[in-house]
């Protein structure tokens, strides 16, 4: 019998390995949704009441599609620039914050201070434009009377979830690049800002979670490889990278918060809301046959139901009730 030809056993070799690589990646992906979420030090609510505010509290809430579909009713997609009345995603928050004695406000696409939401964009935006941002009313409507916005909610939306390195401290709050270092600078850039406002509350919502990527077989040998080279973007790394973002957002021990002494800064985690709390670094509730990020009414209607009592703690402790 005829021995195999030297490249021939080349290709079986690689075709043993390429398959051993797959199982192993395909077993390391099953690890990860199965992790155990990191323990976070988040500012204690609880010891405030839950209830609404006594007196009407205007609220502003600068977002894109996300955002708007989170505040719509559900229903048909009705509304302009991300700005729905009703949506198919709808969460009805903005119906529930009204209950709650919220004059509610939006800025979205089209508008000078809800153009840009990226996370880049918020250091010249709040720099900039505070006094806008604080009476406006609608777009690009503005209260001329001296009324002022008491609250002050802020989102990015899910393309900002892809955190594809750790990059370099301390970073640059105005850079575009996505990368760790970049995003905690961005933050860190607004607490200065914030604290000059102290009768003002700022509500960083976190940007929600992405679908999670569908990997093919070709895709899956190059993550593996990737994984082997320390290579900064496969799927498992950006997942939890972004978990520990938003879990760094909210910590008030070792993150964001952590030297920040006044009570008018506080974060939601809709990122968290929306992984299950901790079930997985990727949405639990995509649309679009769970290919599209953009998430599904239940997942604003949980969001939204977790949110109120949230945001009425914070207005308590905030002083602004």
């Amino acid at each position: 019998m005829k021995s195999l030809a030297p490249p021939v056993l080349l290709l079986a070799f690689a075709g043993s390995i390429s398959l051993m690589l797959l199982l192993s990646l395909s077993n390391a992906g099953s690890k990860e949704e199965n992790m155990e979420p990191m323990h976070v030090n988040t500012i204690d609510l609880t010891k405030y009441p839950a209830t609404k505010p006594e007196k009407p509290v205007n609220l502003l809430f600068i977002h894109h599609s996300c955002g708007g579909q989170l505040f719509a009713d559900k229903g048909p997609d009705v509304g302009d620039h991300c700005i729905y009345k009703t949506h198919p995603n709808g969460g009805g928050l903005r119906r529930m914050l009204e209950e709650n004695n919220y004059i509610v406000h939006e800025a979205s696409y089209g508008s000078l201070i809800g153009e840009d939401t990226d996370i880049c964009h918020w250091h010249k935006k709040f720099k900039n434009y505070m006094d806008k941002i604080l009476t406006l009313k609608h777009q690009d409507e503005f209260f001329t009377d001296g009324t002022q916005n008491q609250v002050i909610m802020f989102k990015s939306c899910f393309p900002n979830s892809w955190i594809g390195s750790d990059g370099s401290e301390p970073g640059d709050p105005d850079s575009c690049k996505k990368t760790l270092a970049n995003y905690k600078a961005a933050y860190n850039s607004l607490l200065p800002i914030f604290s000059k406002y102290p009768h003002t509350l700022f509500i960083a919502v976190t940007a929600p979670p992405l679908a999670k990527p569908t990997l093919y077989k070709k895709e899956k040998l190059k993550e593996f490889i990737k994984q082997i080279l320390g290579r900064p973007d496969t799927t498992d790394k950006v997942g939890r990278r972004v978990r520990a973002f938003n879990n760094w957002l909210k910590d008030v021990r070792n993150g964001w918060l952590k030297d920040y002494k006044l009570k008018n800064v506080v974060v939601f985690d809709y990122y968290d809301v929306l992984t299950g709390h901790g079930q997985s670094n990727w949405s639990m509730y995509p649309t679009g046959g769970g290919k599209d990020s953009h998430p599904s009414a239940a997942g604003n209607t949980k969001a939204a139901q977790e949110f109120v009592p949230f945001i009425n703690r914070a207005v308590h402790r905030a002083g602004i009730s």
